[in-house]
């Protein structure tokens, strides 16, 4: 009775709640949570019921589009930010029922266990998102935080606690008031030295006479991408470890782009950071380099994993597919009509030869010797085309967003080869968490300064262009395999798959990327400074929108990449990608 229990915690009547093999989630009155064995353990009932809870709680409780409107744009305040708010809501229910603040410990246990919090080993292992959540509840809620987190807290509560001992304080007065509570917590933020005081949005508004920057001052690209790099000794690079727990719940349609950074947990519970910084001046002699290519590959689906599992995981991805069968077939024929109208024939009528014209056979009848009786069909131009469909494998596309792109991909190789269209389908993450053979080489070699990229590429090839759907479909199961996906760096493999488009004879190329937000690899960005690896993708961004003839689009899931690219769009729910793809692809054919 999950389903009945969420609505009169959420009192919406329209709440549906269902099981899932992949991380929780929830969208709009739509809740995901995990199954239980079939035996019902007690601790995974609990667990799920605790996700329930927490996502009921957030629509009775939270106000998104008040969330979102004062919301940091730097990325640290931004997760505390959302970490907090989070801790607020689920606070009220904890205080309210005994059942609930159980429920709510289990799948807190869950998260925490998963989190780089309880493996952290030094101060600034531990991120500042969980960390100060945790402290948070116990001083609202009188709950201590799981047991393996003890160790990471011991190191930062301290010095956590003196800097927000009054803020805390403070919020546990005003915990039924979303909008006095988000203003503390902003507060809290400046004691912590994540975000400035509002000294330069008040000059701006002094200019225009102070009437509208409150609205318009998290959008504003003058604060600075150094703040992201200064506040505090705790973990500024393995921030994301509380941004799944609440991203997992953050995609609604009100919601800023911002909100859904993290969907799902990478291998061992690490997940990249999404910075997503604000456009800056990008210094002219920035300088891009990888420390070593030694141990990059560039690697066929079929070569990662043996025929037995490919055969399993596509299985699965049919299995998904099933469910969305009737969406498929309409996209496909939408595009294919698209396409086709483009590609018809048209005749010239009342020739002196050509074919003849079965709508004047009347005049052959009547005047046999009548010339203007024939038809020419006349070829309308159209651009031999081959799209690339280039899609991020990091950690945070796991579950919902990697299943969609992978069926997104099938529905697009099958639909553009029946148009006559060459479609490439490429995936790019790396091959290890946090450096791999890279960074070991890096270490032997005595550390040397500005090393440049740091880990080991991992280019993947799930079709090639001149290979027949019915051959690449099995490959792109792969896409579910667990531990596949991991870090990201974009703007290499933008490189790659533009090289593969521009060696092709086609008269029209287009490159599509599908990501969910900025590049990120800890082991780079550890040595290199904070904003390497985006500066490098937007150059390579502006140099094949500005001099390429490559077109170049983009979709983002739950950011907002037109700060990186052009022409870009970007949707909230997974559930719309299929159907963007079609459109955006749709309207670049009809460009000319």
């Amino acid at each position: 009775m999950l389903t009945g229990t969420a609505r009169a915690i959420s009192l919406d009547p329209e709440v549906e709640v269902a099981w899932t093999a992949d991380a929780p989630v929830q969208s709009g009155s739509s809740m995901r949570v995990p199954m239980p064995g079939r035996a019902l353990p007690a601790d995974q009932v609990a667990q799920a019921r605790g996700y329930a809870d927490s996502m009921a709680l957030r629509l009775r409780h939270h106000n998104a589009s008040l969330h979102g409107r004062h919301a940091p744009t730097e990325a640290l305040a931004r997760a505390c930010y959302d970490a907090v708010e989070q801790v607020r809501y689920e606070a009220l229910g904890s205080n309210a029922f005994a059942g609930m603040r159980g429920n709510l410990d289990a799948a807190l246990a869950v998260r925490m266990a998963s989190d780089p919090i309880a493996r952290a080993t030094k101060p600034e292992e531990v991120p500042l998102p969980s960390a100060l959540a945790l402290l948070l509840r116990e001083k609202l809620t009188g709950q201590v935080a799981p047991a393996s987190t003890d160790t990471g807290m011991a190191m930062v509560r301290s010095w956590i606690e003196s800097k927000t001992s009054e803020d805390f304080e403070s919020l546990a007065k005003s915990l039924d008031d979303q909008r006095a509570f988000q203003q503390l917590t902003l507060e809290m933020l400046q004691h912590l030295e994540l975000t400035q005081p509002a000294s330069e949005p008040d000059e701006d508004a002094e200019e225009d006479e102070g009437e509208e920057q409150d609205d318009e001052g998290e959008d504003q690209p003058e604060t600075a991408d150094e703040q992201q790099q200064e506040p505090s000794e705790v973990a500024g690079d393995t921030s994301e470890g509380d941004d799944d727990s609440e991203s997992e719940q953050e995609i609604e349609q009100n919601e800023d782009a911002a909100d859904a950074d993290m969907s799902d947990e990478g291998e061992e519970g690490m997940l990249p950071t999404r910075p997503n910084r604000p456009w800056t001046d990008l210094p002219e002699n920035f300088d891009y380099s990888s420390f070593t290519t030694q141990y990059d590959e560039v690697i066929a689906a079929s070569d990662l994993c043996d025929e037995e599992e490919l055969t399993r995981l596509r299985a699965y991805l049919d299995m998904q597919l099933k469910g969305l069968q009737g969406v498929v077939t309409r996209l496909a024929n939408r595009l294919q009509r698209r396409l086709m109208a483009q590609q018809n024939r048209s005749w010239d009528f009342d020739q002196e030869e050509g074919l003849l014209d079965a709508a004047r056979l009347a005049r052959v009848v009547i005047s046999p010797g009548h010339s203007l009786s024939y038809k020419i069909e006349r070829d309308v131009e159209f651009k031999d085309t081959i799209v690339t469909l280039l899609i991020d494998n990091s950690g945070s596309m796991r579950g919902r967003p990697i299943s969609i792109a992978a069926i997104s991909a099938d529905i697009l190789a099958r639909t553009l080869e029946r148009c006559g269209v060459k479609t490439e389908v490429l995936g790019f993450t790396t091959r290890a968490w946090k450096g791999g053979q890279s960074r070991e080489a890096w270490l032997s070699g005595g550390k040397p300064a500005r090393p440049g990229r740091l880990n080991d590429l991992r280019h993947i090839v799930y079709k090639k262009a001149d290979e027949p759907w019915r051959r690449a479909r099995k490959n792109l199961g792969l896409m579910m395999r667990e531990g596949l996906l991991k870090e990201n760096i974009d703007g290499e493999a933008l490189l790659w798959a533009h090289s593969r488009l521009l060696a092709r004879p086609e008269d029209r190329r287009i490159l599509m990327v599908i990501s969910d937000g900025a590049p990120v690899d800890d082991s780079t960005l550890s040595v290199n400074n904070a904003g390497y690896l985006e500066q490098h993708l937007r150059k390579v961004i502006q140099w094949i929108e500005k001099q390429s003839p490559v077109q170049l689009v983009a979709i983002g899931i739950g950011h907002d990449v037109t700060r990186y690219y052009r022409r870009a769009v970007t949707i909230m729910d997974v559930e719309q990608l299929g159907g963007t793809i079609i459109e955006q692809l749709a309207d670049l054919f009809e460009d000319e």
